[in-house]
């Protein structure tokens, strides 16, 4: 199952709109050249941006039967070259002026920006004949872990989203994420095999040249994390002006439920679809949506399961929770689930680890009418004198008394990061809330975020 072997079919339609349009055609021709020049079946690092030459790239290598990794374009030297060593990738794609890489490579392929970089060291990879990508979890670029993706888990997962988003191919979607993360390269996904039209920028929200493009191509559509959003909040996208745009998407991440709820009724006063959605990279990109009806009745609510898909929650002991307002882990069962991880060259050949199910490591729970809402995390839960404390929870209580906060901490010790001078009205709510006493509220400058925008946890300073 490899959609893409079908484009041709969209012939002179616009694929992609970057310094100019290039139809379908257009593109086939130039990616088949790309994957014509490795000409065998093989490993070939892909350094992503959303530009012409990295799509091109990525259509090409799949529809030659070559497995892509996807990594960001402004990955660190020292890490590409961990990763370099340890995969050992036949070529790499990437922009022709990466003096990296021309001094010590050979350049037999050039399209615009890009060249192709042929390897010293040939390395003869096994790869399972239903592998088809590799991508990055959660955007660590340079950790040798990845998720192993089958041709069937990435156009499944393309056509349920083109079935539930409606997709059209009159749409044109513009990019706010990285291609080489799951959320932005789905959106690529899901609308080429409909043969619609991809405004492709890395230029900024924050930036006038992304809107005045949005305005100037008529963008229909665009993803964002929640970043995004409160970015957007920020922008008071209410007294934008853009009659093109007819539907908004959100998803990695949990939109806290005040800004769900205003963008909800603001998209709903402008006239936009506004789609809640759920995903991670193990499951290629999408697990759920909450259909746009009733992104207000359900606000906060993860939605229902993809067409194709099907969510279930499980107890502590693995038994399945059938009744309304009990939480437990978040399971997921579909054609998208990966076949699992690689963490060396030798996973490459292994076959699939998870049989079309995956636990989530979420926590969640479903209402009456069949709607899933997440809570936390199975790993975020601190035990303080004895009682269980979600971080999750916490952060979602000081949300919704208006303190934009994030927590981390270890057994015993709760942190509680703050970006502003509001450290005794944090304390009073923990302190009659939860009535918690093992706490400390820490300020700083800003949250640290990966290029998703998503918070890392981990690089939090230590209290």
């Amino acid at each position: 199952m490899n959609s893409f072997n079908q484009l041709e079919a969209f012939g002179d339609r616009t694929a992609i709109y970057a310094e100019r349009e290039y139809s379908y055609a257009e593109m086939v021709e130039i990616a088949d050249s790309i994957s014509r020049q490795v000409g065998e079946r093989t490993l070939v690092f892909c350094l992503c941006a959303n530009n012409k030459e990295s799509v091109f790239g990525y259509v090409g290598l799949l529809r030659g039967g070559v497995v892509p990794v996807l990594l960001d374009a402004s990955i660190q030297a020292d890490r590409l070259e961990r990763l370099m060593e340890l995969y050992q990738p036949a070529y790499i794609w990437a922009n022709r002026e990466n003096e990296d890489l021309a001094k010590t490579m050979e350049r037999p392929f050039e399209f615009g920006d890009y060249a192709l970089f042929e390897c010293p060291v040939v390395h003869q990879h096994e790869l399972d004949e239903s592998l088809a990508l590799l991508l990055t979890t959660s955007g660590s670029t340079g950790s040798p872990k990845f998720v192993r993706l089958s041709y069937e888990n990435i156009f499944s997962n393309a056509e349920s989203i083109r079935e539930y988003l409606d997709i059209q191919e009159d749409d044109k979607p513009i990019t706010t994420l990285p291609m080489n993360y799951s959320y932005g390269l789905s959106i690529i996904n899901s609308h080429l095999v409909c043969g619609a039209a991809i405004i492709l920028t890395d230029a900024s929200i924050l930036k006038k040249e992304f809107w005045d493009l949005c305005k100037e191509r008529q963008a229909t559509t665009f993803g964002g994390v929640p970043f995004v959003y409160e970015m957007l909040d920020k922008l008071k996208f209410e007294q934008f002006d853009l009659p093109s745009l007819k539907t908004l998407t959100q998803a990695g991440g949990k939109l806290n439920a005040k800004l769900s709820s205003k963008f909800a009724e603001l998209c709903q006063q402008k006239g936009i679809r506004f789609v809640m959605m759920y995903g991670q990279t193990e499951a290629t990109a999408r697990m759920s949506y909450l259909p746009h009806e009733k992104s207000l009745e359900k606000a906060g609510s993860i939605g229902i399961a993809i067409p194709g898909g099907k969510l279930m929650l499980q107890d502590g002991k693995g038994e399945p929770i059938t009744s309304p307002h009990v939480v437990g882990e978040l399971i997921y069962q579909g054609a998208n689930v990966s076949l699992g991880y690689a963490e060396s060259p030798a996973d490459l050949s292994s076959k699939d680890d998870n049989h079309g199910t995956l636990h989530t490591g979420d926590l969640a729970y479903v209402d009456e009418d069949g709607y899933f809402f997440i809570t936390g995390r199975t790993k975020r839960i601190l035990k303080i004198a004895g009682s269980r404390i979600s971080l999750d929870e916490v952060e979602g209580l000081l949300h919704e008394q208006g303190h934009d906060c994030v927590c981390s901490g270890t057994d015993d010790k709760l942190f509680i990061y703050t970006l502003k001078e509001d450290q005794i009205q944090i304390k009073k709510i923990i302190k009659e809330k939860l009535n918690l006493k093992g706490f400390k509220v820490i300020s700083i400058e800003e949250f640290p975020r990966n290029d998703f925008g998503k918070i890392l946890y981990a690089e939090l300073p230590s209290a």
